[in-house]
């Protein structure tokens, strides 16, 4: 027994060119959707890196900082007051700032986000870090993040080559003695880190002591909320205090809602949304104009309007899921050229594919129920 072929597939496949233009549009609108969410997860994930490798429970920032790429300075005093709670096991302080890197084959200078602390502590959880960072205890060494960008000059090709690396950093010569992995954000185009000592030393009209952030690790089986909250209470307002996960909050928040690029984001993805509504709704809208006399022939011979509607649904849905096809496929190629080109963590997530496809569906559905209220002007009598 032959199976029957649904009617609205006869319909979009009756004009080919139609229906490739329709397929087209509809990538188009799902390759901006994939494009400016994933930039967007980008900006948040590529902004908390240096926070989620914080290897302690709380953290201490000055009350006047607003994000990474805006520290304030406070007393490593306020960190080390936090040692009167017995569930404190240690603390670490961290300093953090932007100075320029002098590129070693050009001589042209960049800005450079420079991390300092202490070698003998076990501060952070990035590759390279833990097994390099004793060699920070030499004067003027540095770790050089290998996946700053390529204008800062070919560091970590000739690191890697077995060279001796030296740059200028704040018209300072530096050796590198390692590398890491932590990677470029939107506040940062590179990464260096330091000891303390160094660090001071770089920064040489720095005060000693004045540090960005101030780490605490607490004793297994700490109740972190708690022990956050006692020491919010005896510290003061002048210093914020904050479990890991809310300082990793608190960036993401600065990101989203105290800069324009969070919501540039955003509304491109809504702006693909409205696009891809508008482009399948013309070419329903197209193509029940152009088959009235048909539906009209349809009702006449006892076809209900509800059957009418359900076909027009139908090449709603099929539109959706042949258009999300090819713009996935495009999306995951624009994904791996701008890694390529810009060093940012873009990479297609399920949770972003399934968002799309949904978002794809709604899309489609909803340009359909529009297009249809035409069906409900049909008059049989119209085919006399």
């Amino acid at each position: 027994m032959s199976r029957k072929i649904p009617l609205a597939w006869l319909q979009l496949t009756r004009e080919r060119t139609r229906l490739l233009v329709a397929l087209a549009g509809i990538a188009f609108a799902n390759i901006l959707m994939f494009m400016q969410l994933g930039f967007q997860d980008s900006l948040y994930y590529s902004n908390v890196r240096f926070h989620t490798s914080l290897q302690g429970d709380i953290v201490l920032i000055s009350n006047q900082s607003s994000s990474l790429i805006s520290m304030k300075s406070f007393s490593q005093r306020r960190l080390f007051q936090t040692l009167d709670f017995p569930e404190v096991e240690a603390v670490h302080p961290i300093y953090l700032d932007f100075t320029s890197f002098k590129n070693p084959e050009t001589g042209h200078p960049r800005t450079i986000f420079v991390i300092g602390f202490n070698p003998q502590s076990n501060v952070f959880d990035i590759p390279g870090v833990s097994e390099n960072q004793k060699k920070l205890t030499l004067p003027d060494t540095i770790l050089y993040d290998r996946a700053s960008r390529l204008e800062f000059g070919p560091i970590a090709r000739e690191f890697n080559a077995g060279k001796s690396v030296f740059a200028e950093v704040r018209l300072r010569r530096i050796k590198v003695a390692g590398l890491f992995m932590l990677g470029t954000s939107f506040g940062a185009d590179g990464n260096m880190m330091t000891s303390d000592v160094n660090f001071l030393r770089i920064f040489n009209l720095r005060q000693s002591g004045l540090i960005e952030v101030g780490l605490i690790k607490l004793k297994s089986g700490t109740n972190v909320q708690a022990v956050a909250e006692n020491i919010r209470k005896y510290l003061g307002s002048d210093i914020r205090v904050m479990t890991k996960q809310e300082y990793i909050d608190f960036e993401r928040n600065f990101w989203a809602n105290n800069t324009a690029i969070g919501f540039i984001f955003t509304l491109g993805a809504i702006m693909g949304f409205i696009v891809g509504t508008v482009i399948v709704y013309q070419i329903l809208y197209t193509e029940v104009a152009d088959h009235l006399s048909e539906y009209a022939t349809l009702k006449a011979i006892g076809y209900s309007h509800k059957y009418l509607l359900n076909v027009i649904l139908q090449e709603a849905l099929i539109l959706a899921f042949l258009g999300y096809i090819p713009g996935f496929a495009f999306a995951i190629f624009l994904y791996q050229k701008t890694r390529d080109a810009t060093l940012l963590p873009i990479f297609m997530t399920v949770d972003r594919s399934i968002i799309v496809l949904i978002l794809t569906v709604v899309m489609c559905f909803f340009s359909g129920v529009i297009a249809v209220r035409k069906l409900r002007a049909v008059d049989p009598a119209d085919i006399f």
